[in-house]
C-alpha cells in the first residue's frame, strides 16, 4: 500500500512538472525597449510553435505576404522559420544550448525581422531555455590517494569536480559519498569557486585496511535528476606526518592580453616541516574538469615559478583560475593545494566586426529623405571601452547611419539624389572603437541611383532662324532641330512635333513637316519670295517617360530672294503698246532734258537694283543716258546734218545674278519750235458726269500729303538752323535741310545724307521703295506715317554704295495711281500725277 501511495505521488509530481515546463516553453512578453522577447527550451520537435508573431507586432496575416516578410539576419535564422499563412513562429531546426551557449547563464538569440511596403524592422530576442539533457561527469574514472595511517581525523584531501553542461538548476548542486566509517565530504561554494574535499573521521589503520573503494557521486538540480559518479581508491600508507604548506591560500595576480609565451608571472612558496626527503616539495597544476589552465599555464616543479605557456586571450577567458599542488617526496607523500587567480587585462587587440546587409542595390533618384538602404550591424570581442564602436560614412555622400537598437544600424538617405549629376555612390562605411590605439574597419557598399523623368528635353537655343532661298524644290531638308535630354533609356527617347503660331500665314501643315524621330525640317512646297517673306512656327520636343515633359523652340524661316524677275518699264506718253515718242526743239542745248525711263522690278535688294543703257543708230552719237536714274539728255547741239528722228533703244537691267533685263523703244523727234506742239500730256476720255468720290480722296490724300511733308521740311530746316551742339541727344529726331543747288541734306548724330533733285529740269525725280521692308545696306527713316492714302509718303533712303541718298515715296500710293490708271479715272487727276511726274522704282527689303 506504501509503494502504491508513493507510485501515485510521483505521477502527480511529474505531472506538474511538465505543466509548469509547458508554461515555460512558450510565455512571451514585450520588452520596454521595443523589442520582442520569446522563450523556447532547447531539444524541442521541428515545427514546435514559439509564438504568433503577426499578432504580436499587430500585423495583420494578410499582409504578411505582400509586404514579404521575412527574417533577415544572421546565422540564427535557420533555427526559426515564419509561417506567413498563419503568422506563427516556429522551430526549424534542433536547438542545443550547450552548443550555442556553452559556458553562458542565460543562452540568448537574436534575429531581425523585416517587412516591405513600407519597410519595417523588427528585433526579436529568444531565451533558449535550458533543460536537464546533461547527467554530471568527472574529468577522471578514478582517483588514488595514498593516505598514510598517522592521518589525523579531520585532515581534508582534494577531489577532483564534476562537470555539467547544463546550467541554472540542471547544473551540479550536490555530491555524495558512499557510506564508510572512515570519512566524510566538505563541499565549499566561496566566491562561485566549488571545493570538494575527502574529510578523515576517523584514524586509519593499514593493517586492518590498507585500501578502501569508495564512490563519489555528483548529483544535478534538474527534474528528474542525473548524476555522475568517481570511483576514489585510498591507499593507507605508512606515516609521513607533515604537509607542505603554502605561504598564501590565494593568489592573485593581473596578465595583460597576448603577452609573450615564457614570461613569468608569479613565483609561489611553500613549506615543510619534514627533514629530509620528506620536505623535497614539487609543484605541479592539477587540472580541474574541462578548465584549459593547464594549457595556458606552466609551473616549474621545484621553484614554483608559473610562466606563460599558451595564447592568453581575453576574450576567451577573462579570467583563469588555476589549482597548484604542493607535494614532499615522503613515502607516503604528503600534498596541498592553493588557488591561483589571474585576471587577464584586456587589451585593444580585435577591430570592429562590420557586416552590411544590402536591402536594395539600386533605388529612384526620386526616394525621400529617411528611405532605408542597407541594414549595418557592428561588434566588437574586446571590453570596456576598447568595445565601444562608433559607426560613421566617410565622406560627403546624401546617406546617414541611423542607430536602430544597440550595435544595429540603418543606411538611409539623407538628401535630395540626381542621377544626372551622380549615377552611383560608393560608400565607405568605418567602424572603429575607442581603444588606445583606436582599431577600424570598413566596408564598401555600392548605391545605384535609377532614373525618374524630371528633366525636360532642351534645346541649345530658344529661338532658331532658317534661311531657305525662293524656288528650293519641295521635300529638301531646310534644317534639322536638335535637343537633349539628360535623362536616359526611355526617359530620353524624344520626339518633335510642330505647333503653329503664325495664323496669318498659309496653314502650317501644307508648308512644312517634320521627321518626329530625327528633327529634320522639310519644306513641303516651294516658296516665292515675292508672295511670302518670313513666317515662324514652334518646334515642341516631348521625351518617352510615363510623365512626359515637354518644350518648345521658336523657329523663324526667312525667304531669300532669287533674281527671278526681269524688270518692267512704264511709259507716260502713249497708251500701252503704241510707240512712245518725244519731241525736242532743234536749239535744245547740250544737257537738255528729254525723258526719264521708269522701271520697276519686283525682286528684293540687288536683284532690283536697275541700271539703265542706251542704244543709238550708227554715227550719231547724239543722246546720253543716267545709268542709274533712267533720263535721256543731249550730249551736245543739234547740227544740220543730224536726223530729224533718232530711233533710241533703252536697256534696263538688274544686278542679279545672273542678271535679267528689258527693253523699250522711243523715237526722239527734232521739231523747230515746241510752241506748235500740242503738249505731251496724254489725254484720257472722261465720262461726261461730275468728278467722282475717289477721284476727290485721291486729290485730297496728295495734297494734304504734300503739305504735311512741306510742313516737316521747314520745321526740320529751322531745328537744324537754331539747335546748339549740346541740344540734343544721340537719339535727336533727324534732321533735313536744302541747298542753293536744290538739293536736300538729311542729318541725324554725326552722319549727313543728301537729297538731290535735278536743278537743270523742271520735273522732279523721286525713287520709290516699299516702306515696310527697306534694303539690308540702307537707313531708313520715315518721315510722314499715314492709313491708306494717308501711309507713309515720303522716306529717305542711303545706299552704303552710293553717296547720293534718295527720297522716297511709298509704293502704296504708287499702287493706288496704278488703279486709277487702270479704271481711266478723271482727267484732272491725271493731269495732276502728270505734275508731279515722280519715277517709280520698287525697292523689296532682304528679310
Amino acid at each position: 500500500m506504501y509503494s502504491l501511495f508513493n507510485k501515485c505521488w510521483g505521477y502527480l509530481q511529474t505531472l506538474r512538472y511538465l505543466c509548469v515546463k509547458t508554461a515555460l516553453h512558450f510565455c512571451l512578453w514585450r520588452s520596454s525597449c521595443g523589442k520582442i522577447v520569446y522563450s523556447v527550451s532547447e531539444e524541442v520537435n521541428v515545427g514546435t510553435v514559439v509564438g504568433n508573431i503577426a499578432k504580436d507586432l499587430h500585423i495583420s496575416v494578410q499582409e504578411l505576404e505582400p509586404r514579404m516578410f521575412q527574417i533577415v539576419y544572421g546565422t540564427n535564422k535557420r533555427y526559426f522559420g515564419v509561417n506567413l499563412k498563419t503568422g506563427i513562429l516556429f522551430v526549424n531546426n534542433r536547438i542545443d544550448r550547450e552548443s550555442l551557449c556553452s559556458t553562458e547563464q542565460k543562452c540568448t538569440m537574436h534575429l531581425e525581422a523585416m517587412a516591405h511596403n513600407p519597410l519595417s524592422l523588427y528585433r526579436i530576442e529568444i531565451n533558449i531555455i535550458d533543460i536537464n539533457d546533461n547527467a554530471p561527469s568527472f574529468p577522471i574514472s578514478s582517483q588514488i590517494l595514498n593516505i598514510t595511517e598517522v592521518s589525523s581525523p579531520g585532515d581534508k584531501f582534494s577531489l577532483p569536480l564534476a562537470e555539467d553542461p547544463d546550467s541554472g538548476n540542471n547544473a551540479v548542486k550536490t555530491y555524495k559519498l558512499s557510506p564508510n566509517e572512515h570519512f566524510s565530504l566538505d563541499v565549499q561554494n566561496v566566491e562561485q569557486s566549488v571545493t570538494v574535499e575527502l574529510v578523515l573521521i576517523k584514524a586509519l589503520d593499514r593493517e586492518k585496511q590498507p585500501v578502501i573503494h569508495l564512490t563519489l557521486t555528483a548529483v544535478d538540480g534538474g527534474k528528474p535528476a542525473m548524476s555522475g559518479t568517481l570511483e576514489i581508491i585510498v591507499n593507507v600508507l605508512d606515516f609521513n606526518d607533515n604537509s607542505p604548506v603554502f605561504s598564501k591560500s590565494i593568489y592573485k595576480v593581473k596578465v595583460n592580453e597576448n603577452i609573450a609565451l615564457g614570461s613569468q608571472i608569479i613565483s609561489l612558496s611553500a613549506s615543510d616541516l619534514d627533514e629530509g626527503i620528506n620536505s623535497d616539495i614539487t609543484f605541479s597544476i592539477v587540472k580541474q574538469g574541462t578548465s584549459k589552465a593547464s594549457d595556458l599555464f606552466s609551473i616549474n616543479p621545484d621553484s614554483g615559478l608559473i610562466a606563460v605557456k599558451g595564447n592568453i586571450d581575453y576574450e576567451e577567458n577573462a579570467a583563469v583560475e588555476l589549482r597548484v599542488e604542493a607535494k614532499d617526496k615522503g613515502q607516503p607523500p604528503k600534498s596541498s593545494q592553493c588557488k591561483v587567480l589571474v585576471e587577464v587585462v584586456d587589451m585593444n587587440d580585435n577591430p570592429p566586426e562590420l557586416m552590411v546587409t544590402s536591402l536594395a542595390s539600386t533605388i529612384k533618384e526620386d526616394s525621400k529623405v529617411g528611405t532605408a538602404v542597407a541594414l549595418i550591424t557592428i561588434s566588437d570581442k574586446d571590453g570596456g571601452k576598447n568595445g565601444i564602436v562608433h559607426c560613421n560614412i566617410v565622406g560627403q555622400v546624401p546617406f546617414k547611419i541611423e542607430s536602430s537598437y544597440k550595435n544595429y544600424y540603418s543606411l538611409v538617405v539623407d538628401g535630395p539624389l540626381d542621377r544626372e549629376e551622380i549615377a552611383n555612390y560608393n560608400i565607405t562605411i568605418i567602424a572603429s572603437d575607442e581603444g588606445t590605439p583606436s582599431l577600424s574597419s570598413t566596408s564598401v557598399i555600392t548605391v545605384h541611383i535609377s532614373d525618374v523623368n524630371d528633366n525636360a528635353p532642351h534645346f541649345p537655343e530658344a529661338v532658331m532662324n532658317v534661311y531657305l532661298k525662293e524656288n528650293s524644290p519641295a521635300g529638301v531638308i531646310i534644317a534639322t532641330v536638335t535637343a537633349q535630354d539628360p535623362d536616359i533609356n526611355q526617359n530620353a527617347h524624344i520626339s518633335y512635333n510642330i505647333i503653329s503660331r503664325d495664323k496669318t500665314v498659309i496653314p502650317l501643315v501644307s508648308m512644312i513637316d517634320i521627321n518626329s524621330e530625327s528633327g529634320d525640317l522639310y519644306s513641303k512646297q516651294s516658296f516665292n519670295y515675292e508672295d511670302l517673306k518670313s513666317f515662324q512656327f514652334v518646334v515642341q520636343t516631348t521625351d518617352s517617360g510615363l510623365s512626359s515633359i515637354s518644350s518648345n523652340l521658336t523657329v523663324n524661316v526667312f525667304i531669300l530672294d532669287e533674281n527671278d524677275n526681269s524688270p518692267v518699264t512704264y511709259s507716260d506718253y502713249s497708251e500701252p503698246g503704241s510707240v512712245n515718242s518725244e519731241n525736242i526743239p532743234y536749239s535744245a542745248e547740250a544737257g537738255y532734258f528729254v525723258a526719264k525711263i521708269r522701271a520697276v522690278d519686283a525682286d528684293s535688294g540687288y536683284n532690283a537694283l536697275l541700271s539703265y543703257h542706251l542704244t543709238e543708230p550708227k554715227g550719231t552719237n547724239l543722246f546720253r543716258i543716267g545709268s542709274s536714274t533712267g533720263e535721256i539728255r543731249t550730249k551736245r547741239r543739234m547740227s544740220d546734218n543730224d536726223l530729224k528722228t533718232h530711233p533710241l533703244l533703252i536697256t534696263v537691267s538688274d544686278n542679279g545674278e545672273p542678271s535679267l533685263s528689258a527693253t523699250m523703244s522711243m523715237d526722239v523727234v527734232v521739231v523747230e519750235s515746241l510752241d506748235d506742239i500740242k503738249t505731251s500730256f496724254r489725254e484720257v476720255p472722261v465720262k461726261e458726269e461730275s468728278f467722282s468720290d475717289l477721284n476727290l480722296y485721291l486729290l485730297i490724300a496728295i495734297v494734304s500729303v504734300s503739305v504735311i511733308f512741306l510742313l516737316s521740311l521747314v520745321g526740320l530746316i529751322a531745328v537744324k538752323c537754331y539747335r546748339t551742339d549740346g541740344s540734343f541727344s544721340r537719339y535727336s529726331a533727324p534732321v533735313i535741310s536744302t541747298h542753293p543747288d536744290g538739293s536736300w541734306s538729311f542729318s541725324k548724330s554725326t552722319q549727313q545724307y543728301d537729297v538731290c533733285f535735278s536743278s537743270d529740269t523742271i520735273k522732279s525725280d523721286v525713287v520709290v521703295f516699299p516702306s515696310s521692308f527697306p534694303p539690308a545696306d540702307a537707313e531708313l527713316i520715315s518721315i510722314n506715317k499715314g492709313n491708306y492714302f494717308f501711309l507713309p509718303i515720303f522716306q529717305v533712303f542711303k545706299n552704303k554704295s552710293s553717296c547720293t541718298p534718295k527720297l522716297m515715296l511709298t509704293s502704296k500710293i504708287l499702287d493706288a495711281v496704278d488703279k486709277v490708271e487702270k479704271r481711266n479715272i478723271s482727267t484732272n487727276f491725271s493731269h495732276v500725277v502728270e505734275m508731279i511726274h515722280f519715277s517709280f522704282v520698287s525697292y523689296s527689303s532682304i528679310s
